[in-house]
């Protein structure tokens, strides 16, 4: 009898466990989710010290606070052997860890515990397709559905001898696509439905448009197919970001009260959450679609569109009581958040979730498999830009050598070759000199202490961020056919 009694109390005691962590894990039907992108330590990019670098995955997941987590990024699509490459910066890349034979994709099975862990907490993790340096681009529907295999093959619920994340079974895909073609991308969210449609578990669809509407890259597939959430970026356009929010959308009278220059700087710099509301309601083939209203976490987080946690959770808390289809907040990064004081703290507790307490902490050492080989080493040498400007000299104490796995911003200084060289806007990977014009040499160095500087090299886990959401240079001029610049 005593056995029976205590058999029945561990089973509902498991029942009520399972239940709260329902309760506080993600929840497509709630208004106070809060999702945050993981993998492209931004912090990193502005941050000199590693110590307050990006940590492992399972870092994040030791509190109740993070209900999605979308991991970024796999933001080159056909590379190598037909298979995509994943970058998640100091944590995981193709070039610090080995890669699977044959491709350029790396081998990050060392962080299966850490995503198991994270779904263990009732987190959802999901990967991130594209960024801002990432290019979709689909040449047919047959290409978008074989690329759609791949993905559940190596992330979802396929099999494969190649999967990144070993036996971990991510929980969806988000799109994030900034560059390159949104053509046949219904196709393969499609087809990712189709080969989910009889799993065991759900996987969920979001997707990460730019606040102007309708978005550039993912205004087609959202009215195409239904997603479950969309984390809408208010972040680095110049248009409708959040210290926009006073700028509310106006009246077709209102506008027309206004000269035609100011009328078009007003509607396109207009705060437009009711639009997103709008085409959750009457365009989004699933009517219960979540609109997540996407900010940065932290000023270094983005180029604009930064707000403190104070008026970011009056603005969230605004948008909760007003708009039905609001689901919660996205943050751009975690890195940034932990950096920035928990700013995912504050913005959960004004959502009105539970931030709960801490788990333990575990450290898990990261393991490599055997059936990897070393990314082989390519030398691409590439001719510098005719250019009218004659380099003067400029003093390089206290200059950092360039880096190729550094993001750098506009006005970024660094050392190469001997000279002093200034980023023209954001840079990751463009050699100073080189074709793509983004450095401009400030002349020799006048000093030679930068020679001291250490060499923040791939081997010490420099940072491989997608842009700290700093792409706004790249955005704009990727929509200026639809979009006021002044």
């Amino acid at each position: 009898m005593a056995f029976e009694r205590t058999t029945l109390f561990l089973t509902l005691f498991s029942v009520f466990l399972s239940q709260c962590f329902s309760a506080l894990g993600y929840d497509t039907s709630r208004s106070d989710n809060l999702a945050v992108y993981w993998g492209q330590n931004s912090y990193g990019a502005t941050h000199p010290d590693p110590s307050s670098w990006q940590k492992r995955l399972s870092t994040y997941c030791q509190d109740d606070v993070i209900n999605a987590i979308p991991l970024a990024f796999l933001h080159v699509f056909f590379s190598t052997g037909g298979l995509p490459e994943i970058n998640m910066a100091n944590i995981c890349n193709n070039n610090d860890q080995p890669v699977f034979s044959g491709t350029s994709l790396a081998n990050c099975q060392f962080l299966a515990s850490d995503i198991k862990a994270c779904q263990a907490r009732g987190k959802i993790v999901t990967l991130s397709l594209g960024g801002a340096t990432g290019a979709a681009s689909f040449t047919s529907d047959a290409q978008a559905e074989a690329f759609a295999t791949t993905v559940w093959n190596l992330f979802l619920g396929g099999s494969s001898s190649t999967r990144p994340f070993g036996d971990a079974v991510l929980d969806g895909v988000d799109l994030d696509i900034e560059g390159g073609s949104g053509a046949y991308l219904p196709t393969f969210v499609r087809k990712i439905r189709s080969l989910s449609s009889g799993a065991s578990k759900k996987y969920y669809l979001t997707a990460a448009p730019q606040c102007p509407f309708p978005d550039a890259y993912l205004g087609s597939v959202i009215n195409a197919v239904g997603f479950d959430a969309i984390y809408v970026q208010f972040i680095t356009t110049g248009v409708g970001e959040l210290n926009n929010y006073n700028n509310q959308d106006v009246s077709g009278s209102v506008i027309h009260a206004l000269n035609i220059f100011d009328s078009f700087r007003f509607a396109t710099k207009a705060w437009n959450f009711a639009t997103w509301d709008n085409w959750a309601k009457a365009t989004s083939p699933n009517k219960s679609v979540k609109i997540f209203l996407g900010a940065p976490a932290a000023s270094t987080a983005a180029g604009s569109g930064y707000v403190d946690a104070n008026t970011l959770s009056n603005i969230a808390k605004a948008m909760k009581a007003s708009y039905s289809s609001f689901g919660g907040v996205m943050l751009w990064d975690a890195s940034q958040a932990y950096g920035n004081g928990r700013y995912d703290v504050a913005i959960k507790n004004a959502l009105g979730g539970a931030a709960g307490t801490p788990i333990p902490t575990t450290t898990t050492r990261a393991t490599t498999s055997t059936a990897t080989t070393a990314r082989p080493t390519t030398t691409t040498t590439t001719a510098r830009p005719t250019t009218t400007t004659t380099p003067g000299t400029g003093s390089c104490a206290g200059v950092a050598p360039w880096t190729s796995t550094v993001v750098y911003l506009g006005g970024a200084q660094v050392t190469y070759n001997g000279h002093l060289w200034q980023a023209q806007w954001w840079s990751q990977a463009d050699t100073p000199g080189g074709a793509a014009g983004v450095w401009i040499d400030k002349g020799a160095c006048t000093s030679r202490l930068a020679t001291a500087q250490p060499n923040i090299a791939a081997s010490t886990a420099a940072p491989a961020v997608k842009d700290a959401k700093v792409s706004e240079k790249l955005n704009v001029a990727r929509r200026s056919s639809r979009i006021f610049k002044e």
